[in-house]
């Protein structure tokens, strides 16, 4: 089998990766000349553990190729993947411009019977306007060429994507022909070996399917969050309140962790997305709607810890920062909380240093010469008068405070993950912030200094 992913960035890369691990021949197309040039050459545009190496070795068995010819990619593919882009327009819809002219292509090239699949999320009705391109194009031609379309959302987490493409929780499918189901069945048999489900669904269910998820999680994130600003006011510990209703299996202990909002490429535009449908539905997803305004609002809650900590006068300080990306295991920083809390700190006339393991190169895409990048978590404290985690990387979770302690101006730490305990911190000197804990009463007064 052939198949062509037409979009090279985050989930075409995965995708064509995974598909040639299992022995597919793959094509991967962009329109991007520099990016697929450095593709032949084993340089990846994204930082996804484990995925240059996997395409390497792809590449190297002939089975894994990057091509900017869509012509050649479309002819003879049994089946094309749209992987592209879907931006937010300024209302909130995604943008399918890219989608469509993909659609254009297949039916300016086919040659054959084609299974076109949308993995790209969209909304619902996309696949609908990808078929009728589709066809515009095949008329335009005058030849009369089956095709089928079909919906296969990605449900891919950035920094574990490859373990979830190729043992995944779940594979949903959207199709309305037998001949399509067969052929993605058939496609997708070495994932399901092992009892991983394929659920197949019409087109329509398949598309929300992938905004309903994103949503739901994106739902129990704020609705946490919303509890834990709650916490700090009545004196609860938001930890605590966290293993008592994630112990209900109802609930479950995922993505009830306490922070300052989610960010990446999926949860706030697709969120935003599936408001958008609903209202051209004349409908009001009042819930979703909450969901985007406590995260929105969620995003300034440490720097208002911050700048409350100062009294509102920020003008001069130094802020060590560790972590910018919005999650562990990626550079990934769209709708990253960095991003507002470092621009609200240096509004404030406060100084940024910086240090994240893998996204201080796109860190400098954001804030250019405006703060100070560190190749060394520890380097950037020197003269900072405070830390602030932004980003729970595992190396930051047990790190040497006595160290901290020594190159802070004052043992000052404000916790944007929870990743520390309140009590230890007191206990060694720390003025301690994190969210969802009145920490008040164990910080103001430490007693105990680690400064050697």
């Amino acid at each position: 089998m052939k198949i062509t992913i037409i979009g090279s960035g985050y989930v075409g890369l995965v995708t064509g990766a995974c598909f040639s691990e299992v022995g597919i021949d793959v094509k991967c197309v962009d329109v991007d000349q520099q990016k697929i040039d450095n593709l032949k050459k084993g340089i990846i545009p994204i930082y996804e553990p484990g995925l240059e190496n996997m395409i390497t070795r792809n590449m190297d068995k002939g089975r894994l190729q990057f091509t900017t010819n869509v012509s050649e990619a479309v002819k003879g593919a049994d089946v094309i993947f749209i992987s592209v882009g879907t931006p937010p327009d300024e209302d909130g819809s995604a943008d399918l411009k890219y989608v469509v002219q993909v659609a254009r292509d297949c039916g300016k090239y086919m040659n054959d019977y084609t299974l076109v699949v949308t993995k790209s999320t969209v909304p619902v009705g996309t696949s609908l306007k990808v078929k009728n391109a589709i066809q515009e194009e095949l008329d335009k031609r005058n030849v009369n060429i089956a095709f089928d379309v079909a919906s296969n959302p990605e449900f891919l987490k950035e920094g574990a994507a490859i373990d979830d493409f190729l043992k995944p929780d779940r594979i949903v499918v959207g199709t309305e022909s037998a001949r399509a189901e067969e052929l993605l069945k058939m496609l997708y048999k070495p994932f399901t070996l092992n009892g991983h489900p394929i659920i197949f669904m019409d087109i329509v269910s398949a598309e929300m399917t992938k905004y309903a998820a994103n949503s739901m999680l994106a739902t129990k994130i704020s609705f946490i969050n919303d509890i834990a600003n709650l916490c700090e006011i009545v004196g609860a510990d938001i930890n605590h309140i966290r293993k008592g209703i994630g112990s209900d299996g109802r609930i479950g202990n995922k993505f009830i962790y306490p922070g300052i909002g989610y960010g990446g490429s999926c949860f706030p535009k697709d969120v935003q997305a599936l408001i958008k449908t609903a209202k051209e539905n004349n409908y009001d997803l009042q819930v979703l709607k909450a969901v985007e305004a406590v995260n929105t609002k969620q995003k300034s809650v440490l720097f208002n810890k911050i700048s409350n900590y100062y009294n509102g006068d920020l003008k001069g300080k130094t802020i060590a920062i560790w972590g910018l990306s919005f999650k562990p295991q990626t550079d990934d920083m769209r709708e990253a909380p960095s991003l507002e809390i470092v621009k609200k700190l240096l509004k404030a006339g406060a100084n940024v240093k910086a240090y994240d393991p893998v996204a201080l190169e796109e860190a400098k895409h954001h804030f250019g010469n405006t703060i100070t990048y560190y190749d060394d978590q520890y380097e950037a404290l020197i003269d900072a008068d405070c830390l602030a985690v932004l980003t729970e990387w595992p190396e930051f979770k047990i790190p040497n405070f006595k160290i901290i302690d020594r190159l802070l101006n004052t043992p000052t730490v404000f916790d944007g993950r929870n990743i520390y305990d309140k009590n230890e911190m007191a206990k060694n000197g720390f003025y301690y912030s994190c969210i969802g804990i009145d920490t008040t009463s164990e910080v103001l007064k430490p007693e105990l200094s680690l400064a050697v």
